[in-house]
């Protein structure tokens, strides 16, 4: 549609949001939808019939579709002129390619470049192996973590961004529970590391906590 409209490089209203923005999600009406009411961190326990590796595996897959899903819901928002940066809060995530190269990208693009990477390691059967008996790499843990750090900053810039496109779509509930599940998650595993979440903590600590039991009737 560029060509009906012309392409228009200014933001919206050409402001920028101020850097201490109320934040929204943080508002109680927000915070208090989950989809569940359940401990989180019971879902989360390495069960003990099942080997530490595979449960990350099957976790980590999970989390990957759930927050590819989660994005797509709102990602016609996310254009290279509503977002020219891959940001949340007060931070720029810039992508480094395999040979470490330094790149600034848009958020649509640096959230296609996670999604691509991630869709490859979790089908990759040498590293995610489907197939009884066939072990684990040793690398295994440290691609996990990096695959977490990533889906993460997706979180993280969906809060941040298109936390009001969420609300109109009547799905933060959905969100603020699957960021609950992901963070109690990686904390249980030493996934990520804490001056990575920080930036979210106000959040995290909310949506963490237990829910709060049901009023007697």
């Amino acid at each position: 549609v560029d060509w009906l409209f012309g392409k228009s490089k200014t933001k919206p209203n050409g402001k920028k949001p101020p850097a201490e923005e109320k934040k929204q999600y943080l508002e109680a009406e927000f915070t208090k939808v989950r989809v569940v009411d359940f401990d989180l961190k019971e879902l989360v326990v390495l069960p003990r019939e099942i080997d530490l590796n595979e449960w990350l595996a099957s976790n980590t897959t999970t989390f990957f579709n759930l927050i590819n899903l989660q994005y797509s819901t709102i990602s016609e928002f996310c254009t290279g002129d509503t977002c020219q940066a891959m940001t949340a809060c007060n931070t720029i995530y810039y992508w480094y390619d395999e040979r470490g190269k330094k790149t600034k990208c848009t958020a649509p693009q640096y959230v296609d470049f996670v999604m691509s990477l991630v869709q490859k390691l979790v089908t990759d059967e040498d590293i995610f192996p489907t197939k009884y008996g066939k072990e684990f790499p040793n690398s295994f843990e440290s691609l996990v973590k990096k695959i977490c750090r990533y889906l993460f900053h997706v979180l993280a810039h969906l809060y941040w961004a298109h936390f009001k496109e969420t609300v109109a779509l009547d799905l933060q509930g959905h969100l603020n529970t699957l960021y609950a599940h992901f963070i109690v998650f990686v904390r249980e595993f030493n996934l990520v590391d804490p001056k990575e979440t920080c930036i979210m903590d106000d959040l995290s600590e909310i949506l963490c906590a237990p829910a709060p039991p049901a009023p007697a009737r």
